[in-house]
């Protein structure tokens, strides 16, 4: 059975993923990122786990193709160490006004 229900998740700046399958994050992280940049949240943190490294390698190379992703980075050790990524991103008029023109 395919369970097609829709999760609605809290846009706040902190994403678990703890409770998602690895195969949802491809889609997940941008829908969150895009939900946060709409609410003018532009630094994130995705909480991937430590474990062995899978996730987050998922987790880091969406973002390395996201083109509104301005950097990333582990978390320091009281945001979650490697257990967590910190995400900063551009601001929606960044994109739309390049060089504030």
């Amino acid at each position: 059975m395919i369970n097609d229900e829709f999760i609605e998740l809290p846009i706040d700046g902190v994403l678990d993923l703890h409770t998602f399958l690895p195969r949802d994050v491809k889609d997940l992280v941008p829908d969150y990122l895009t939900g946060c940049r709409n609410l003018d949240i532009l630094e994130v943190r995705i909480i991937h786990g430590k474990g062995t490294g899978t996730l987050r390698e998922i987790v880091h190379s969406v973002l390395k193709l996201l083109p509104y992703v301005e950097s990333f980075k582990l978390a320091m050790g009281d945001e979650g160490s490697w257990g967590a990524t910190i995400v900063r991103l551009e601001p929606l008029d960044h994109q739309l006004n390049p060089a504030g023109k």
